[in-house]
């Protein structure tokens, strides 16, 4: 099974470069800098043990990848691009080729199974980051990170059993899960922290922040009949495969919309997590002033070009 990483950013570059150093066959599909770079140099990969760079095949394009009838896919980029990857994998010829969203949030299963049939979700438990053109961090050790996988309907299938195989080689350990979307509903409330951290910085005293969000969360998941597993910290499993550590001679970690701001993209992904909670909250007749909030700082700040931690605690309104 060749594996067809689509976004090679943290999450993708990170997926893709421990792939391909384990010998399973990768093709990834990159875009600018990012591209150049590996075309030239190929991809490192650099965590608290490990620091190795692969000859990585790369292409810019669904078209140039030649997805075929065994190839499995990975969708690695951020939630507001969705929807252009799905439309260039479409008119790529891809048909029911297994399709596994290794995004945050839980909109991108439902956006894809529009359009294809073979839809899976895995829930990515990996601190990583992308900072500069050619390298990919990975704060975690002795493994990469944990994925849960799953199809996105529940149960499993062989693709599922194949995909966890491939990871686990990849220093990256893989479960598969009948229930993933549960389990990337429980990522979801983790993630609802990121425009936190983003936006005030890690040593601002948001947990109150912190928790009316996610109480506001809670409250709209239960209101819709939406189960979620927990994946935080006391998940046996991180305890096992993952201990976040400092990389020598490298930045410490921030979260994937801190890392947006931090390279200016112009987009963050907040919109299909907090904002995720506002439109569930609107369905299901349950307030949501402080993700509504959050969730409309965080595309100002994009907007702006903001960096990360440029806010002070103070412009928090009351809110509701």
């Amino acid at each position: 099974m060749r594996i067809v990483v689509y976004g090679t950013g943290a999450i993708g570059g990170t997926v893709a470069a421990a792939l391909t150093h384990a010998g399973q066959p990768v093709t990834a599909i990159a875009r600018g800098a990012q591209l150049d770079a590996i075309r030239a140099h190929g991809l490192r990969l650099r965590s608290p043990e490990q620091d190795f760079t692969v000859a990585l095949d790369v292409v810019d394009s669904p078209q140039a990848a030649r997805i075929g009838a065994g190839d499995a896919i990975l969708l690695a980029m951020k939630g507001q691009h969705t929807d252009m990857a799905l439309e260039a994998l479409r008119a790529a010829g891809v048909t029911d080729q297994p399709i596994f969203c290794l995004q945050n949030g839980v909109a991108n299963e439902r956006r894809a199974l529009r359009l294809f049939p073979n839809v899976h979700g895995v829930t990515v438990m990996m601190p990583v980051a992308f900072r500069r053109p050619g390298e990919v961090i990975s704060y975690s050790k002795p493994q990469f990170g944990v994925f849960d996988i799953g199809r996105a309907v529940g149960g499993h299938d062989a693709a599922d059993i194949a995909l966890a195989e491939a990871v686990t080689a990849g220093n990256i350990a893989g479960y598969v899960s009948d229930s993933v979307m549960a389990s990337k509903y429980g990522k979801l409330l983790l993630n609802l922290n990121n425009i936190v951290g983003a936006a005030f910085g890690p040593d601002a005293d948001t947990g109150a922040l912190k928790a009316r969000a996610r109480a506001e969360a809670e409250a709209v998941l239960t209101a819709a009949g939406i189960a979620w597993q927990d994946v935080g910290v006391s998940d046996a499993r991180r305890v096992k495969h993952m201990s976040m550590s400092d990389v020598p001679g490298v930045e410490p970690f921030g979260s994937s919309t801190a890392q947006s701001l931090e390279r200016g993209t112009g987009s963050v992904e907040t919109d299909w997590l907090n904002g995720e909670i506002v439109l569930l909250g609107r369905l299901h007749g349950v307030a949501t002033p402080v993700n509504a909030w959050l969730t409309g700082l965080a595309a100002r700040l994009a907007r702006q070009g903001a960096a990360p931690g440029s806010v002070p605690l103070s412009d928090v309104p009351a809110l509701g």
